[in-house]
């Protein structure tokens, strides 16, 4: 119920409040601009298990980039950054659910968890241009 963001946040529920948590009409959505490419980060893991255990740590109030180097499973060990990726580039899942998001920071990160055929992927977004 909590307004910070990544609690729980499933899909599209990660979207949904403002800083105060009264805003729930798709606010972040609403006032995002269009964008042409994202710099993300994310955190993959295989296993539904270890997902879990990141989404603790990000709970927590561990940084993104820390629990990324700690859990993901993927080459994106530099904190889990996969630079500047263009619309078009990512999965589509993947690329859907990161372009709905707000650009946040490592210390403090809105992040949303999507299922791709790689794995359980947390995404944050740090840049919208």
């Amino acid at each position: 119920m909590a307004g910070k963001g990544g609690d729980k946040s499933k899909g599209a529920a990660a979207k949904g409040k403002g800083k105060d948590g009264t805003a729930d009409k798709g606010a972040a959505a609403g006032k995002l601009k269009p964008a042409t490419s994202i710099n993300a980060r994310h955190i993959l893991c295989e296993k539904h298990a270890k997902k879990e255990e990141a989404l603790t740590k990000l709970r927590e109030g561990v940084k993104f980039d820390e629990v990324a180097r700690e859990f993901s499973e993927d080459k994106a060990r530099q904190g889990g950054s996969l630079g500047w990726k263009v619309r078009g580039s990512l999965h589509g899942d993947f690329e859907k659910a990161a372009y709905e998001l707000e650009p946040s920071t490592v210390n403090s990160p809105k992040y949303v968890e999507v299922k791709t055929g790689h794995g359980y992927h947390i995404i944050m977004v740090e840049g919208r241009k």
